[in-house]
């Protein structure tokens, strides 16, 4: 559950920090006071976008942290795998909104959406407006029944949808395969074409292009490079007044003046190595110059090489690298294109396989379904009843359709409030206090079953008043039971049944706005109650307002 919430620099609030208990809290206030900015901080944490304009004007940054205690050694565990630490019952998860990023930490530990996005599936259900809407979709309702029985054929159904999933990517490459096996003669026979013409190329390294380039260099210029290293090898080993001479010369003259002075050796030593050096050099030079010849054969080899390769580079590839890798894929084509009748019967015997086994697997899944179909309904039915709709009648209907990725049903809820009225899809026959009945009355069926520790009801009490708000506040106090609540309210009824109730106020000024909290107690709770009740505070209010906290 949620044990707290830290809100700082968030929209019109400078700094907040609400701590909420087990079973129901009830979020009350004044019109436009800001009674949702609570959810909708929690919303923020687990949301995949943010956007920058809940950074509180004039502040550099928002942030939201909330703490959850747990029991879930699933969750203990999920934590260890990801290199998060083990807070023991409690899980820190915050938000950080600046102007150039979002980020958000598990325990201090900076994670990505998905994560948070597990960690939201495991603890929190959030009921708003735009629920109701996707509720009214009949895409959804298909996962809200097969939620309901995971127990029963949650395993079957990953196995099923895995299943598809590999059917689906054997038809991708059997229509792979089919456009290959279309291919011309012609069209096959150009494909042979370009893998023989690279193939007797005989390409064998990447770096061959360049290599070649270089020894032509070599050969064109064998006189010229005979001329400049002969002359640099006479400069430096020549009779006459060559370096190294002259360098020897100096090397035994600093040699007598280290007799002198010790201090010379270091230099007496960097100039025998100096002559080692150019000694090493000069024979290289030697050795280069004197195996420099002109092959006029070898020359007109390596330009004929050179034309193969840019012509190859030309039609296959900006370098050898890419005409290698042209050559591999077109190796592979061609090979796709040779056994690719056999492939193509091989895949369409195992396509057939697996339909079997899934039309098997579907049909056993839509028996599921049926028979849960009709225990939910009933259940629905039942707590609708409760619910101050007395003449209800609902069904969740399982119908055929073709196969795919959910199975082979199309699965859709029906809703009659009227004993004179066909069942119809809830979208067109129920109104807003109907929707907000049948998802309080599936959210509380669903609590005993799932493991989510908190219910968030953003204004669930839509619509209803009187005798319906008495039944609703009931209900709420029935899931309270067994999940925490946390209640938007406009009905003093429903507020009336809390274990905490806080109270929003906004406070103006000439130059701000802010928000505040409080937790109501003893006469200020039977205060806030009364405004509820009668728009005001007096006495008729108060003494209804305590006949309801009894």
């Amino acid at each position: 559950m949620i044990k707290q919430i830290l809100i700082k620099d968030y929209i019109l609030i400078d700094e907040l920090l609400v701590k909420l208990d087990e079973g129901l809290n009830v979020i009350t206030g004044e019109t436009g006071a800001g009674k949702s900015i609570i959810i909708n901080a929690i919303d923020l944490v687990f949301a995949p976008r943010v956007s920058k304009d809940i950074i509180k004007k004039g502040c550099e940054k928002a942030s939201i942290e909330i703490v959850l205690v747990h029991n879930k050694p699933e969750v203990t565990k999920l934590l260890e795998e990801n290199g998060i630490e083990d807070f023991g019952e409690e899980i820190v998860i915050s938000k950080e909104v600046s102007q150039n990023a979002v980020r958000t930490r598990v325990n201090g530990t900076l994670v990505n959406q998905d994560f948070v996005k597990i960690l939201k599936d495991k603890f929190l259900d959030i009921h708003s407006q735009n629920q109701s809407y996707s509720f009214l979709q009949p895409k959804f309702h298909i996962n809200l029944l097969d939620s309901y029985a995971k127990e029963a054929y949650g395993e079957a159904l990953i196995e099923y949808k895995s299943l598809f999933a590999n059917y689906q990517n054997l038809c991708a490459e059997l229509e792979k395969a089919k456009s290959l096996a279309d291919k011309t003669e012609s069209q096959i026979e150009f494909l042979k074409f370009q893998i023989n013409e690279i193939d007797d190329a005989q390409i064998n390294d990447e770096n061959e292009y360049e290599n070649l380039k270089q020894e032509l260099s070599i050969l064109e210029n064998v006189e010229k490079l005979k001329e400049l290293t002969g002359a640099s090898y006479w400069g430096l080993s020549g009779d006459d007044g060559s370096i190294i001479g002259a360098i020897g010369q100096v090397k035994m003259n600093i040699a007598k003046a280290v007799q002198m002075d010790e201090k010379l050796i270091s230099i007496e030593e960097n100039l025998i190595t100096s002559v080692e050096i150019l000694q090493e050099i000069s024979a290289s030079l030697r050795d280069y110059s004197q195996n420099l010849e002109n092959d006029a054969q070898k020359m007109n080899s390596i330009q004929e090489r050179i034309f193969l390769l840019d012509k190859l580079k030309r039609k296959y590839g900006w370098s050898l690298a890419e005409v290698m890798q042209t050559f591999e894929n077109l190796r592979t084509e061609y090979e796709q294109i040779e056994f690719s009748t056999q492939h193509i019967d091989k895949l369409e015997q195992e396509i057939h396989s697996i339909l079997l086994e899934l039309q098997t697997k579907a049909e056993n899944i839509s028996q599921y379904r049926e028979n849960f179909a009709q225990v939910l309904s009933a259940l629905i039915e039942e707590r609708l009843e409760k619910l101050e709709l007395p003449r209800v009648r609902f069904k969740i209907e399982v119908a055929p359709c073709e196969l795919n990725f959910d199975g082979k049903n199309r699965v859709e809820f029906l809703i009659s409030t009227n004993v004179s009225e066909d069942l119809k899809p809830i979208a067109k026959v129920a109104s807003g206090g109907e929707i907000s009945r049948i998802m309080l009355a599936i959210k509380t069926i669903f609590a005993q079953n799932d493991e989510i520790d908190t219910v968030i009801f953003d204004e669930i009490d839509t619509g209803i008043s009187g005798k319906t708000s008495q039944s609703v506040a009931e209900e709420i106090v029935e899931l309270s039971k067994f999940r925490q609540i946390i209640l938007i309210t406009h009905q003093p009824i429903i507020a009336s049944k809390a274990n905490k109730h806080f109270y929003v106020t906004k406070a103006q000024d000439e130059t701000s706005t802010r928000i505040g909290v409080y937790v109501l107690v003893g006469e200020n709770r039977i205060k806030a109650l009364a405004e509820l009740a009668g728009g005001e505070i007096n006495e008729q209010s108060i003494d209804f307002a305590r006949s309801l906290v009894g």
